[in-house]
Parts: structure tokens; C-alpha cells; sequence
């Protein structure tokens, strides 16, 4: 359940990603992004004592000691959120191109290596939760497993709903600029220096506006329904 959960910013970056290639090739995105995704995680679980490891300080600025992960978190973060506002900024000057045809078979690999970028970031996240709750690597890795195959099943609908609303759309790339932040401010011990778990307050957030925007939805829908009734 936990891989699930950490997988929904991933889930979401891709679907936004891929939303901005033709039609037919969205589906192969998204199924590359999270077989990639996959492939990450089982290899960072293979090399936990390696993840352990970078924990440890490999050099000081001060009294701040940073260490691979945040090194690995800082850059992640950093990227995540100039790509997003960079998105944002797009979608308030233009329309939408997501199924414009000029976009060519370079930007699917753009794509993609904005995918690959981001899972690295992503899978750290979720390997670290895994080997907190679990020392056994066959339980890790099937946990890993049934979350991606849940994610890949689901992809599809959770890119199409995103896509379909332009308010909803917008409103996963504000939450995806806030777990940029949270990132960052991650990879600063923000959270240890203070303990409090910014993701939860980002989690909590987002499922609020969702609810809200969602509620809107149906009283549009229902709405629009009333007035056809009306003139039929």
C-alpha cells in the first residue's frame, strides 16, 4: 500500500510527460516509464548496504554534512520543480499541445529521459520505506512488483482523467512543484532538524483540493445535464 501511495507523484509526472507526445504513443510511455521504474527499484534493493551507505556524509559545507542521497534528492527536487513550473508557465501562456502532431520521435525520447531521471529520485524514496518496514529482500521485491503492476493497470485511467480536465491537470502540477520542494528541503534534513513529515501535510493537501475539484466536477456535470433536460 505504502509503494502505492509513493508512487503517485511517479505515476503522475509520467502521465503529465506523456500526455504531451501523439496519442498513440502515450500508452508506450507511460508502460516504458514504469517497467523502468520497476527495474530501479529491484536494483537499488539489490544494493541496500550500497543505499545504506549513502546516508553517510561525503563531504561538509559548515556544520552540514551532504551525503549521496542528498546530492541525489537536491538534484531530483531542483529538477522536478523547474520542469513543473516550467509546465505550469506553458499551459498559462498556450494551449494545451499534448496531441499536437508536430511533436516528433525526439521528444518521445526527451520524454523518456525525463522519466528515467525522475524514477531514479522516486525509487530512492520508495526503497527506503521498504527497508524500514522489512529486513526480507523476497518480501521488498513482491511488494515492489504488485505495487508497479497496480500502477500500470491504473496508469492509463489516472492519465486520461488528468489529461481529460485542464483544472485537474493543473492541479497535479502544483502538487508535483510542492514534492519538488519537499524533495529539497529533504535532501536540507529539513525534516529531521524539525521532525515533521512535510509528504504527509503534501499527501493530505492534495486529497483535500481533489475532493473539492472533483465535487465541482459533478455539480458541473450535473448541471449541463439539467439545462439538456431542460431544452429537450
Amino acid at each position: 500500500v505504502l509503494e502505492i501511495v509513493l508512487g503517485i507523484d511517479n505515476i503522475i509526472f509520467i502521465s503529465i510527460v506523456a500526455g504531451k507526445l501523439p496519442k498513440h504513443s502515450q500508452k508506450r510511455a507511460r508502460m516504458i516509464g514504469l517497467s523502468l521504474a520497476l527495474i530501479f527499484r529491484i536494483m537499488l534493493l539489490s544494493v541496500i548496504s550500497w543505499i545504506a551507505g549513502l546516508k553517510e556524509p561525503l563531504f561538509y559545507i559548515g556544520e552540514f554534512g551532504a551525503s549521496g542521497r542528498d546530492i541525489i534528492l537536491f538534484a531530483g527536487g531542483t529538477f522536478l520543480t523547474i520542469k513543473t513550473i516550467m509546465e505550469i508557465v506553458e499551459k498559462i501562456k498556450h494551449d494545451d499541445p499534448g496531441n499536437d502532431p508536430s511533436v516528433t520521435a525526439m521528444s518521445f525520447s526527451k520524454a523518456i529521459v525525463q522519466i528515467v531521471l525522475l524514477d531514479i529520485v522516486f525509487s530512492f524514496d520508495s526503497i527506503l520505506t521498504a527497508v524500514a518496514i522489512s529486513s526480507n529482500l523476497v518480501i521488498m521485491i513482491l511488494a515492489v512488483i504488485i505495487a508497479i503492476i497496480i500502477m500500470i493497470a491504473f496508469a492509463g485511467y489516472v492519465s486520461d482523467f488528468i489529461n481529460k480536465y485542464q483544472t485537474i491537470k493543473m492541479l497535479a502540477l502544483v502538487f508535483l512543484v510542492a514534492i519538488g520542494l519537499v524533495l529539497i528541503l529533504e535532501s536540507l534534513h529539513f525534516e529531521e532538524n524539525f521532525h515533521v513529515n512535510l509528504k504527509n501535510y503534501v499527501y493530505v493537501a492534495m486529497g483535500f483540493s481533489l475532493t473539492v475539484e472533483t465535487l465541482n466536477l459533478l455539480r458541473t456535470r450535473a448541471a449541463q445535464r439539467r439545462t439538456r433536460e431542460a431544452h429537450a
